[in-house]
């Protein structure tokens, strides 16, 4: 009897786990995001930037990350799990970014965020590299 007891308090403890860890990994599922596009970035750039005049934007090839210039900023953002990550750097620190097999890698001096890398089209825009060196 006490074995019958204990099989049964047994089974049902594994059946609640297993039913709480299907919960868990459920609810850890990240829902699939679009591609950003030019007009989303801005928006999420303005929205984590508020104040802030939004000249240029730049989005990544895969559209999980963009640069944008705001008077001596850059502003960068990109894709962290189901969300995204703004920083604010000097822009001169992102335009100076070399391009190695087509992607920049920005160093973000941030603890939580060290360095983001990108695969922006046209880095570094020439027109602004002009106006930075003169």
């Amino acid at each position: 009897m006490a074995d019958a007891a204990l099989l049964t308090q047994l089974s049902t403890t594994v059946a609640a786990v297993a039913v709480l860890v299907g919960f868990a990994v459920w609810a850890k599922l990240a829902k699939p995001q679009s591609p950003l596009n030019e007009a989303q970035a801005k928006a999420l750039l303005e929205y984590e930037f508020p104040g802030r005049v939004i000249e240029a934007v730049w989005v990544t090839r895969d559209g999980k990350g963009a640069v944008g210039k705001s008077g001596a900023a850059a502003l960068v953002l990109c894709r962290l799990a189901d969300g995204w990550t703004a920083r604010k750097l000097p822009w001169a620190q992102a335009l100076c970014q070399g391009v190695q097999r087509g992607q920049i890698c920005i160093d973000l001096a941030d603890v939580a965020s060290p360095k983001v890398v990108l695969a922006l089209q046209g880095w570094p825009p020439e027109q602004l590299t002009r106006r930075l060196a003169a």
